[in-house]
């Protein structure tokens, strides 16, 4: 059995994961992906925008994820229709992206602890104050961007 007949089934169509499998490897997901991105950050940042609003945009930089958002989604379609802004725009802005949830979280951690109680609090804190790990969603879906950019191109 040769390693090539291993990894497709011998009936020639695909199922589950190997379609999968097959995606990565003609370079069909990276647009997936790509995609995927650009839905997630609009979503994202309208969730961001509702419960930032809930705090009235309390500090200045609650804003920076709501306006990422948008850009994230111009970069992945930008990543969907063009090979060249896939590998160039879409990395930048998903970077950023990923940059922006990892100081969310920083930010989140502090606001549990300036809680009353603080991490001595913790159950109370984490419950009644700004979600601890919400911010990394965001840090996701910039990943899930950086991912796209480094994946094949299908032909």
């Amino acid at each position: 059995m040769t390693a090539r007949s291993r990894r497709t089934p011998p009936t020639g169509a695909l199922h589950g994961i190997d379609r999968m499998v097959k995606n990565v490897e003609t370079g069909r997901f990276e647009r997936s992906l790509s995609a995927l991105t650009a839905a997630g950050a609009l979503v994202t940042a309208a969730e961001i925008y509702f419960e930032h609003n809930k705090a009235s945009f309390g500090n200045k930089w609650m804003w920076v994820p709501v306006i990422l958002g948008p850009i994230g989604a111009a970069a992945g379609i930008a990543g969907v229709t063009s090979r060249r802004l896939a590998k160039t725009v879409l990395p930048v802005a998903a970077a950023t992206i990923v940059a922006n949830g990892l100081q969310g979280t920083y930010l989140h951690a502090r606001g549990v602890a300036q809680k009353p109680g603080g991490w001595h609090n913790l159950r109370y804190n984490l419950e009644m104050g700004p979600p601890l790990l919400a911010p990394l969603l965001v840090t996701l879906v910039g990943g899930m961007g950086l991912l796209a950019a480094i994946l094949r191109r299908e032909k």
